[in-house]
């Protein structure tokens, strides 16, 4: 199969980064103290059973850490997606959880020009 992802893929990937963006916002007080979490991006395998999923951390005082503690919650957040996606989604993809680094840079690169 070739590189581009399948309508089924994007379309998986689209609900994924909804429906976490949505549990990121209600949870980030209770667990995740003054940060706000972004899901930027979702890539999802073939077979459609792991989900890459990018985060930006905002207000993060220590945004490894905090990316810990969301990987360390990761079945917990994984069974509260099931909840909000069951009617859409036979299986959950497993979770994997990265920093989206591309706004860094992209600033990096524009204070370089401006420079």
């Amino acid at each position: 199969m070739s590189h581009t992802e399948s309508t089924r893929q994007k379309k998986v990937a689209r609900l994924v980064q909804k429906e976490l963006a949505i549990y990121f916002q209600r949870e980030s007080q209770m667990h995740f103290g003054s940060a706000m979490i972004t899901v930027t991006i979702v890539r999802v395998s073939p077979d459609l059973s792991h989900a890459r999923v990018y985060l930006s951390l905002f207000k993060a005082k220590k945004p490894d850490e905090l990316l810990d503690t969301i990987r360390f919650m990761k079945s917990e957040i994984r069974k509260k997606l099931g909840e909000l996606v069951r009617n859409q989604l036979r299986i959950v993809p497993d979770l994997d959880f990265f920093i989206d680094d591309s706004l860094d840079y992209f600033e990096n690169i524009d204070r370089l020009l401006q420079s």
